[in-house]
């Protein structure tokens, strides 16, 4: 019998605000448990384990890159990382789960459609998605503690990164991909 009043939606999008509010560290069955008011017990009958519920936030978080059909890497990188940095430990969750093996291809399959429709073969296409996947992930990663580092007045300097430098190795990327494509 599933919990009176409370749907795998109705997790996921609290599950999504305590990650939000206090991060991936502080994202706990028993913290979520509280908040939807039930036993931790409870929330298994949505999610069999933490991981299932971290790969269902990873679909939700990179679901929000999606938009038409892919036809720039350079635009759909971008989408990726602005997917990724709308959730504190986006990158991670994201990351986390692909390394399981867990949660959708989405962005993977997304990023090898706008290669391919560059014109480059499949081959080509997946190797260079798969490049530009963990470049974005490292790179927001990286924002992102740096983000909070600066919140908590550990580090002083600038701000983060900038979304120069995050476009500047984008195209780095891409222009390899070029120069490859006219070997």
């Amino acid at each position: 019998m599933a919990p009176r009043g409370h749907s795998a939606d109705d997790v996921a999008r609290t599950a999504l605000r305590i990650l939000d509010d206090h991060g991936l560290p502080d994202l706990t069955m028993r913290r979520l448990a509280t908040a939807l008011e039930v036993q931790p017990s409870a929330l298994y009958w949505h999610f069999p384990n933490k991981q299932s519920l971290l790969a269902e936030l990873s679909d939700r978080i990179v679901g929000r890159m999606a938009s038409g059909p892919a036809v720039d890497l350079v635009r759909e990188a971008h989408a990726l990382r602005d997917a990724l940095l709308a959730y504190r430990d986006g990158a991670e969750v994201v990351s986390s789960t692909l390394a399981l093996g867990l949660g959708s291809s989405l962005a993977h399959d997304r990023l090898t459609a706008a290669i391919t429709t560059a014109g480059f073969d499949a081959d080509t296409a997946r190797r260079g998605a798969t490049t530009v996947l963990h470049y974005v992930l490292g790179f927001v990663w990286h924002e992102q503690q740096r983000l909070q580092y600066d919140s908590l007045g550990a580090r002083e300097g600038d701000s983060g990164l900038e979304s120069e430098d995050f476009s500047f190795g984008l195209d780095l990327i891409a222009g390899g991909l070029r120069a490859r494509g006219r070997v």
